[in-house]
């Protein structure tokens, strides 16, 4: 290799002192290309590794926990950011859901004609009235939803308003809402019936 070296050099050298020539000329070309190939395939394989290291790095961002691995979490983790953002995304599904069915009920009631039969009417009244009294409960869940969204802004997600121990995963999976342990509702709905408050 060494000897190619030098005698692509004196050939380059050559045709530097002659005046330009055609067999000069087209050895230095030869000669000027073929390492510029070398050089190039050297650096390809060094520029193809730099995006796999970006294509990991989303995964470790990621998307939202699913329930499954809010679960399995470690103890240590409770209320971390990740179940955090979990919580308030099933808290705003659970908006959203309520918003959706206030608006097609009151679509519905604004449709409705009266029937004129007594007992279609009374039928339809009746419909009407469970229907409301379903909308006015979630209406005070919505309430309790919003309170619940305020409480992951401010850091007391989670956490029981009496004792101040974890709520515990499982309670809040069933009830994101929950502002007590199950031992602190007991305890309440316990002192509601004997003192009827």
């Amino acid at each position: 290799m060494a000897t190619k070296a030098s005698s692509t050099a004196k050939s380059a050298g050559a045709s530097k002192t002659p005046a330009a020539s055609k067999p000069a000329a087209k050895v230095s070309t030869k000669a000027a290309s073929k390492p510029e190939p070398k050089a190039v395939d050297k650096a390809a394989p060094a520029k193809a590794k730099a995006p796999e290291k970006s294509k990991e790095s989303p995964r470790i961002n990621g998307p939202l926990l699913s329930e499954a691995e809010v679960i399995k979490q470690a103890k240590t983790d409770y209320m971390s950011k990740d179940q955090l953002a979990f919580f308030k995304q099933k808290l705003l599904d659970l908006q959203a859901e309520l918003r959706a069915n206030a608006g097609a009920t009151t679509e519905h009631l604004r449709e409705l004609s009266v029937a004129p039969d007594p007992a279609d009417r009374a039928t339809q009244e009746e419909e009407h009235a469970l229907e409301l009294r379903t909308r006015d409960r979630e209406r005070k869940l919505l309430k309790k939803v919003d309170q619940a969204l305020m409480r992951i802004e401010d850091g007391s997600y989670g956490w029981c308003e009496e004792t101040g121990e974890p709520i515990g995963i499982q309670r809040l999976l069933a009830r994101p809402t929950a502002t007590l342990t199950i031992e602190a509702q007991e305890r309440r709905e316990m002192k509601q019936r004997m003192y009827g408050e």
